[in-house]
């Protein structure tokens, strides 16, 4: 489809390298400024889907823009600029190993191990007699080893982290507060919104002068899950599934279809009706999640509108 980015290869002025990860594309300028570019590409059970999403990195990046700017009184973070839908242009960090996890409710991953019979997810007690999707006492931190691109991300427990010196036990605490804290107020404004944040993960890294803060995207359809808050609890009290905002959908329907990212597993056969009907669904997260109009941008030449935007905020 080509109204879409699936991949880019600029070359901007003091480029020093370019690194592909899932989705973004982060093009270091001089070892001093990141250009992160969110293309449409889809990732699921850690696999990136054949076909882009239209209008979805647009989505990814107004909505982690708009949340960084909504949360800096509370925590640092890298963002500089966004001079283009799907661009972002912030500080160079050196990211830590670890994405922080956290979990409102029992849901996804936790509730699949829970299922399972497990109990303790990365070193820390989950109740008995949960059922999926119910609220936990108190939101859980449950991190995971950063992957590179294509391989799975694992659960670690913070002892792990800390014995394996992937974090220290000084910036490790700093971690787990601004996780809190964030999580707290994206729930805030979930409620606002009439949702419910339900887990979310988050990334950081140290910018030169060693400063913790915020990295990559925040409270997005793609690193985040949501409910309707209206008719939560009838749902639950009925066993009924909840009505959600996240990418769950397309792992559900790929689930439907035999494939859950394992070995020997071929991704099904996604129709442009099908992928039409994804960016349907992005456009409808992006309106709930930010309260706002999905406005579209100019998709008919995507790669040079980028380039161009790009071009001219790094002159400035």
């Amino acid at each position: 489809m080509n109204n879409t980015i699936t991949d880019t290869n600029f070359n901007f002025p003091n480029q020093k390298s370019v690194y592909k990860g899932k989705v973004r594309e982060v093009y270091n300028i001089n070892d001093e400024q990141l250009v992160m570019i969110a293309t449409d590409r889809l990732s699921a059970f850690d696999v990136v889907m054949p076909k882009g999403i239209p209008y979805k990195g647009q989505i990814l990046n107004q909505i982690a823009t708009k949340m960084m700017k909504d949360t800096e009184d509370l925590v640092p973070n890298w963002l500089v600029a966004t001079p283009d839908p799907n661009v972002a242009v912030g500080h160079l960090c050196e990211p830590f190993k670890v994405e922080m996890v956290i979990r409102g409710y029992m849901s996804g991953h936790a509730a699949r191990e829970y299922k399972l019979g497990k109990r303790l997810l990365c070193g820390v007690s989950m109740p008995e007699g949960m059922k999926e999707n119910d609220k936990f006492p108190e939101p859980i931190i449950t991190p995971a080893t950063k992957a590179e691109m294509g391989d799975h991300d694992e659960d670690i427990s913070k002892e792990d982290i800390l014995k394996r010196g992937i974090v220290s036990k000084e910036d490790y605490e700093v971690l787990e507060d601004y996780t809190r804290k964030l999580f707290q107020r994206g729930t805030e404004i979930a409620a606002e919104r009439g949702l419910i944040l339900v887990d979310t993960k988050y990334e950081f890294g140290k910018t030169k002068e060693g400063k913790i803060v915020l990295i990559d995207e925040i409270h997005t359809p793609d690193s985040s899950r949501y409910f309707y808050a209206d008719g939560y609890q009838e749902r639950q009290d009925k066993g009924e599934a909840q009505k959600q905002l996240s990418k769950e959908f397309v792992r559900q329907w790929l689930i439907s279809n035999g494939f859950q990212g394992q070995e020997g597993q071929e991704v099904p056969f996604m129709s442009d009706e099908y992928i039409e009907t994804v960016s349907e669904r992005y456009i409808e997260l992006y309106e709930n999640i930010t309260g706002e109009t999905f406005v579209k941008a100019d998709v008919s030449d995507i790669q040079s509108r980028i380039e161009g935007n790009v071009l001219d905020y790094l002159k400035s």
